[in-house]
Protein backbone atom coordinates (compact mmCIF):
# COMPACT_ATOMS: atom_id res chain seq x y z
CA UNK A 1 0.00 0.00 0.00
CA UNK A 2 2.45 2.40 0.74
CA UNK A 3 4.69 2.05 -2.81
CA UNK A 4 0.79 3.30 -4.13
CA UNK A 5 0.82 6.18 -2.16
CA UNK A 6 4.59 6.97 -2.96
CA UNK A 7 4.72 5.84 -6.86
CA UNK A 8 0.55 6.64 -7.57
CA UNK A 9 1.39 10.61 -7.63
CA UNK A 10 4.56 10.35 -9.61
CA UNK A 11 2.93 8.15 -12.52
CA UNK A 12 0.04 10.29 -12.70
CA UNK A 13 2.33 13.55 -13.16
CA UNK A 14 4.16 11.72 -16.02
CA UNK A 15 1.17 10.82 -17.34
CA UNK A 16 -0.15 14.66 -17.66
CA UNK A 17 3.45 15.77 -18.66
CA UNK A 18 3.27 13.41 -21.51
CA UNK A 19 -0.27 14.13 -22.75
CA UNK A 20 0.04 17.66 -22.64
CA UNK A 21 3.04 17.74 -24.76
CA UNK A 22 1.37 14.89 -26.96
CA UNK A 23 -1.68 17.69 -27.14
CA UNK A 24 0.52 20.69 -27.69
CA UNK A 25 2.16 19.34 -30.44
CA UNK A 26 -0.57 18.10 -32.09
CA UNK A 27 -2.26 21.25 -31.95
CA UNK A 28 0.28 22.93 -33.82
CA UNK A 29 1.54 20.54 -36.53
CA UNK A 30 2.14 21.62 -39.76
CA UNK A 31 1.62 19.29 -43.22
CA UNK A 32 5.24 19.16 -44.26
CA UNK A 33 3.82 17.99 -47.92
CA UNK A 34 1.94 20.91 -48.18
CA UNK A 35 4.86 23.06 -46.66
CA UNK A 36 7.42 21.41 -49.27
CA UNK A 37 4.69 22.92 -52.10
CA UNK A 38 4.56 26.30 -50.67
CA UNK A 39 7.93 27.21 -49.15
CA UNK A 40 9.90 27.87 -52.44
CA UNK A 41 7.42 30.66 -53.49
CA UNK A 42 7.23 32.03 -50.21
CA UNK A 43 11.09 32.01 -49.90
CA UNK A 44 11.32 33.18 -53.60
CA UNK A 45 8.76 36.22 -52.99
CA UNK A 46 10.98 37.21 -49.89
CA UNK A 47 14.00 37.29 -51.49
CA UNK A 48 12.33 39.13 -54.19
CA UNK A 49 11.01 42.15 -52.25
CA UNK A 50 14.68 42.02 -49.95
CA UNK A 51 16.21 43.50 -53.19
CA UNK A 52 17.42 47.10 -53.23
CA UNK A 53 16.88 47.08 -49.24
CA UNK A 54 20.48 46.26 -47.65
CA UNK A 55 22.75 48.39 -46.16
CA UNK A 56 25.77 46.50 -48.09
CA UNK A 57 24.43 47.12 -51.65
CA UNK A 58 25.39 50.49 -51.62
CA UNK A 59 29.17 48.74 -52.16
CA UNK A 60 29.35 47.31 -55.45
CA UNK A 61 32.85 45.16 -54.44
CA UNK A 62 30.79 43.61 -51.37
CA UNK A 63 29.09 41.55 -54.23
CA UNK A 64 25.92 40.91 -51.54
CA UNK A 65 22.23 39.19 -51.88
CA UNK A 66 19.74 38.76 -50.02
CA UNK A 67 18.97 34.67 -48.42
CA UNK A 68 16.00 34.06 -46.89
CA UNK A 69 14.45 31.72 -45.24
CA UNK A 70 10.42 30.99 -43.47
CA UNK A 71 9.42 28.41 -41.10
CA UNK A 72 5.84 27.51 -41.05
CA UNK A 73 3.55 28.51 -38.05
CA UNK A 74 0.34 28.02 -39.05
CA UNK A 75 -0.81 26.22 -42.31
CA UNK A 76 -4.15 25.58 -44.10
CA UNK A 77 -5.73 24.46 -46.82
CA UNK A 78 -8.27 26.84 -47.98
CA UNK A 79 -10.20 24.94 -50.59
CA UNK A 80 -8.40 22.88 -53.87
CA UNK A 81 -5.99 25.47 -54.87
CA UNK A 82 -5.60 27.92 -51.97
CA UNK A 83 -3.28 27.68 -49.06
CA UNK A 84 -2.90 30.03 -45.89
CA UNK A 85 0.21 29.85 -44.64
CA UNK A 86 1.72 32.26 -41.20
CA UNK A 87 5.00 32.03 -41.04
CA UNK A 88 8.18 33.30 -39.34
CA UNK A 89 10.70 34.75 -41.53
CA UNK A 90 14.55 35.79 -41.61
CA UNK A 91 16.28 37.49 -44.19
CA UNK A 92 20.03 38.73 -43.98
CA UNK A 93 21.92 40.49 -46.69
CA UNK A 94 25.44 39.07 -47.04
CA UNK A 95 28.42 39.98 -48.66
CA UNK A 96 32.23 39.11 -49.15
CA UNK A 97 35.27 40.82 -47.69
CA UNK A 98 38.46 39.51 -47.86
CA UNK A 99 37.31 35.54 -47.82
CA UNK A 100 34.95 36.39 -45.17
CA UNK A 101 31.68 36.52 -45.12
CA UNK A 102 30.33 39.85 -44.47
CA UNK A 103 26.66 40.36 -42.85
CA UNK A 104 25.02 44.07 -44.19
CA UNK A 105 21.32 43.75 -43.07
CA UNK A 106 19.03 41.71 -41.57
CA UNK A 107 14.78 41.39 -41.19
CA UNK A 108 12.73 39.32 -38.67
CA UNK A 109 9.40 39.24 -39.64
CA UNK A 110 6.09 36.91 -39.42
CA UNK A 111 3.71 37.49 -42.16
CA UNK A 112 1.09 35.39 -43.63
CA UNK A 113 0.49 35.02 -47.09
CA UNK A 114 -2.20 33.61 -49.02
CA UNK A 115 -0.94 31.50 -51.85
CA UNK A 116 -2.51 29.59 -54.95
CA UNK A 117 -1.63 26.43 -57.02
CA UNK A 118 0.15 27.81 -60.46
CA UNK A 119 0.65 25.05 -62.69
CA UNK A 120 2.79 22.76 -60.86
CA UNK A 121 3.34 24.63 -57.95
CA UNK A 122 2.19 27.94 -55.99
CA UNK A 123 2.39 31.85 -56.12
CA UNK A 124 1.85 34.24 -53.41
CA UNK A 125 -1.13 36.26 -53.99
CA UNK A 126 -1.26 38.23 -50.76
CA UNK A 127 1.06 39.26 -48.24
CA UNK A 128 0.67 40.84 -44.55
CA UNK A 129 3.20 41.46 -42.17
CA UNK A 130 2.95 42.73 -38.74
CA UNK A 131 3.35 46.48 -38.09
CA UNK A 132 6.52 48.08 -36.86
CA UNK A 133 5.45 49.68 -32.80
CA UNK A 134 2.18 49.89 -31.65
CA UNK A 135 0.09 47.41 -32.62
CA UNK A 136 2.80 44.35 -33.58
CA UNK A 137 1.57 42.41 -30.79
CA UNK A 138 -1.89 42.65 -30.86
CA UNK A 139 -1.11 41.98 -35.14
CA UNK A 140 0.51 38.62 -34.12
CA UNK A 141 -2.63 37.85 -31.53
CA UNK A 142 -4.77 38.71 -34.48
CA UNK A 143 -3.68 36.71 -37.27
CA UNK A 144 -1.59 33.28 -35.17
CA UNK A 145 -3.02 30.39 -33.22
CA UNK A 146 -1.91 30.51 -29.55
CA UNK A 147 0.59 27.63 -30.57
CA UNK A 148 2.05 29.59 -33.02
CA UNK A 149 2.04 32.64 -31.65
CA UNK A 150 3.85 31.02 -28.86
CA UNK A 151 6.99 30.01 -30.97
CA UNK A 152 6.93 33.87 -32.75
CA UNK A 153 9.41 34.11 -29.43
CA UNK A 154 11.35 31.92 -30.00
CA UNK A 155 15.24 32.79 -31.38
CA UNK A 156 15.61 32.24 -34.89
CA UNK A 157 19.13 31.21 -35.82
CA UNK A 158 20.81 32.17 -39.06
CA UNK A 159 23.04 29.48 -39.31
CA UNK A 160 21.26 27.64 -42.31
CA UNK A 161 21.55 31.65 -44.49
CA UNK A 162 25.40 32.00 -43.34
CA UNK A 163 25.95 28.38 -44.87
CA UNK A 164 23.55 28.91 -47.57
CA UNK A 165 25.66 32.65 -48.27
CA UNK A 166 29.10 30.55 -47.96
CA UNK A 167 28.49 28.06 -50.53
CA UNK A 168 27.17 30.81 -52.78
CA UNK A 169 30.52 32.48 -52.39
CA UNK A 170 32.77 29.97 -52.43
CA UNK A 171 34.23 30.55 -48.70
CA UNK A 172 34.80 27.70 -46.36
CA UNK A 173 32.23 26.38 -43.81
CA UNK A 174 34.46 27.54 -40.99
CA UNK A 175 34.90 31.41 -42.82
CA UNK A 176 34.43 34.29 -40.15
CA UNK A 177 31.35 36.35 -40.22
CA UNK A 178 31.91 40.53 -40.11
CA UNK A 179 29.69 43.06 -40.28
CA UNK A 180 29.50 45.52 -43.26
Amino acid sequence: MTSVRIWGPGVGAVVVLVATGAWARGSSGVDAGLWDAVRPAIEARLVAQAQGDGAGESEPALKTRWFCEAQALDLRQDGEHRVRAGVDTLCVEYGVRGGALQECAGSHVPQVMRLERDGEGYRVVAQEEAPDGAGYADWEKDHFSVFAESRLDEAVSSAGLESAARVHFGLGADSAVGDC
